[in-house]
């Protein structure tokens, strides 16, 4: 008997990778670690440790949202960001990355304004863009970059 596709995922809490069947994504798998849910329909947090591992054991697309906490377009775009995490899991994994505790890291990944918006898929980055969007032209460009 065959077994179904599991995939990749990393637990946004204890960043262990969990191996899920791809078919019960829907079905709010909880880490294999620390009992947590893998999607809780909220951005993960992500810093210079987590960053890599997510970015490469995370079988679904993953959203980027680089920020700072003194960037008012980034205020305004945060509460849209965060309703395009509960629709959007978990066929899409949205992080946050804070600039201004993590420089290196948006260095790194070549950040010159804020807020900027990166698509990864297999550990590859598909596109990015800068400025906040409301939620259709977001959902509209995230189609774009990922088909």
């Amino acid at each position: 008997m065959a077994t179904p596709e599991a995939i990749e995922i990393t637990c946004p809490h204890c960043l262990a990778v969990n191996r899920v069947p791809a078919a019960r994504l829907a079905e709010a798998p909880r880490c294999g670690r620390c009992n947590k849910p893998l999607f809780a329909g909220v951005p993960m947090e992500l810093d210079q440790a987590a960053f890599p591992r997510v970015i490469a054991h995370t079988a679904v697309p993953v959203l980027l949202d680089c920020w700072a906490p003194w960037c008012g377009p980034c205020r305004q775009f945060a509460p849209v960001f965060e309703q395009a995490a509960q629709r959007l899991e978990p066929g899409l994994r949205l992080c946050k990355l804070n600039t201004e505790a993590q420089p290196a890291l948006a260095q790194q990944l070549g950040i010159r304004s804020i807020p900027t918006l990166i698509v990864f898929r297999d550990g590859v980055e598909l596109n990015r863009m800068s400025g906040a969007l409301p939620m259709p032209q977001l959902l509209q460009w995230l189609h774009q970059a990922l088909n």
